[in-house]
């Protein structure tokens, strides 16, 4: 019997001409005996702008639903999804060779830590990389240790929520992704540290694309008013999940 890893990937018609480069990523991973990966495509929409995209490959599962941005496109692809572990992969992003065995091994070691993150490189369009400077070292993050670096440092985290790996019960429990216009990412980063200490591997496990067309790139992504009241409510979801299971973040100083 194989055991999966569900590879979870929110998708609009922009975006659809990267997941040539995405899936060549995955096929690019060794996995230890015993395990493969299931690659969940989940369109935001139902147009005819993905499908001449998708590759052939009976490991891809592949639905569309109403338009809601990435958190609902992610979520709803949740409902196919059939691995014990839970990788994200943005449709513009690639993983770098080894990044999915890494995690795995990282989470199959010790059932401790609930979720997995590795370093990423910013792809520019000119093929440059460029690493972050914050990068936490090498092994366990303690739960809270997130929350604490964000607001320490005007809202960004140590590790990018791009590239987490969880377990499938522990993001089913947390409800997926917060239903935000934006950061849906960063309030499920939160919320995982909160309840379950995590991992991080220092060895570049992400290819994270920088294209006019990204999210992230529009101007409706840095609008201060949202801003405040995706960070707000992240902040208190994270915190109150703390208290729920009897424990509570430092007293700010």
């Amino acid at each position: 019997m194989t055991n999966l890893i569900t590879v979870i990937t929110a998708v609009h018609p922009p975006a659809a001409k990267f997941l040539a480069d995405a899936y060549k990523s995955l096929t690019e991973q060794q996995l230890p005996d015993g395990w493969d990966w299931q690659w969940v495509i989940q369109e935001d929409g139902e147009t005819d702008g993905v499908t001449p995209h998708l590759p052939d490959d009976p490991r891809i599962s592949f639905g569309q639903g109403r338009q809601g941005r990435a958190a609902v496109a992610r979520t709803l692809g949740l409902s196919r999804a059939e691995g014990e572990y839970v990788k994200v992969l943005d449709a513009d992003d690639m993983l770098t060779p080894g990044a999915l065995a890494r995690d795995l091994q990282a989470l199959a070691s010790d059932s401790s830590l609930g979720w997995a993150t590795s370093r990423v490189l910013d792809l520019l369009p000119d093929g440059s990389t460029v690493g972050f400077d914050q990068d936490p070292p090498e092994g366990p993050i303690e739960r809270g240790a997130v929350l604490q670096h964000w607001k320490a440092h005007n809202y960004r985290a140590q590790v990018h929520p791009a590239t987490l790996f969880m377990r499938r019960d522990l993001l089913l429990a947390l409800g997926g992704w917060m239903a935000l216009p934006a950061s849906e990412d960063t309030g499920l980063l939160m919320a995982l540290s909160a309840v379950s200490r995590g991992h991080f591997s220092a060895e570049t496990g992400l290819l994270y694309r920088k294209w006019p067309g990204q999210a992230t790139n529009q101007a409706a992504h840095v609008h201060e008013g949202e801003r405040q009241a995706r960070f707000a409510v992240v902040e208190a979801r994270a915190r109150t999940l703390a208290a729920m299971e009897g424990w509570q973040y430092p007293a700010e100083q």
